[in-house]
């Protein structure tokens, strides 16, 4: 792996998961060390970061890690539903039945757990949801779209609390988008991947202001 690419790969992994907290300061030679690469890939790897929107420039300061707001979490959340709606809707024209009805079996048995061990599983599995209904959809232009987009998200998840109730039910919507996918049934796909991506935003929304990280 190029010094930059894994420079790029460990910043973007400390922001998404809030190690970097909005506002930290990403000095060059700090952060060089501590990643163990030059100031070259270094700087690499935070203009990447900039044109992704993870971090800014700011005069006097350097790079610094972007902030996270409820007017950008719309913003994110209406593109969201325009490719992941649409991308539900292809998938259950295109996608193995097969496959959507093991995930939506995963679904209801994830729902049951409630300990930490059990929300990462979840996360993992949401994740693999989101791979087979890409790998149906077979649009680059889409994937490219999401890929950037997700990374976002998965960064305003952490405004929230991991709440087990939340997750129980969330866990549920996801089988009910696999069901859908699996009966071929674009309408029911796209319907229940619309009222998840609205129980989602309302969630965040309702916890955002709880926590110490915002």
């Amino acid at each position: 792996m190029r010094a930059s690419d894994k420079a790029y790969d460990e910043l973007r992994t400390d922001i998404v998961e809030w190690r970097l907290r909005p506002g930290a300061v990403l000095g060059e030679v700090e952060q060089a060390e501590r990643l163990g690469v030059s100031r070259t890939p270094l700087r690499e790897a935070l203009a990447r970061l900039v044109a992704d929107g993870l971090a800014v420039q700011q005069r006097g300061r350097g790079a610094v890690v972007s902030d996270v707001s409820l007017e950008h979490i719309d913003d994110l959340f209406a593109l969201r539903r325009a490719l992941e709606i649409e991308s539900a809707r292809i998938a259950a024209r295109r996608a193995d039945p097969a496959i959507f009805t093991e995930l939506r079996t995963r679904f209801l048995e994830a729902g049951k757990g409630a300990d930490r061990e059990s929300r990462e599983s979840f996360y993992h599995l949401a994740a693999e949801l989101d791979r087979r209904i890409d790998a149906a959809v077979a649009n680059p232009y889409i994937q490219q779209s999401l890929r950037s987009l997700r990374v976002h998200l998965a960064r305003v998840r952490r405004l929230a609390q991991d709440d087990p109730a939340r997750l129980a039910v969330s866990a549920l919507e996801h089988a009910a988008i696999a069901e859908g996918i699996a009966a071929r049934n674009p309408d029911i796909a796209a319907a229940a991947t619309q009222l998840h991506l609205h129980h989602s935003l309302e969630h965040i929304k309702a916890h955002s202001g709880t926590r110490e990280d915002t």
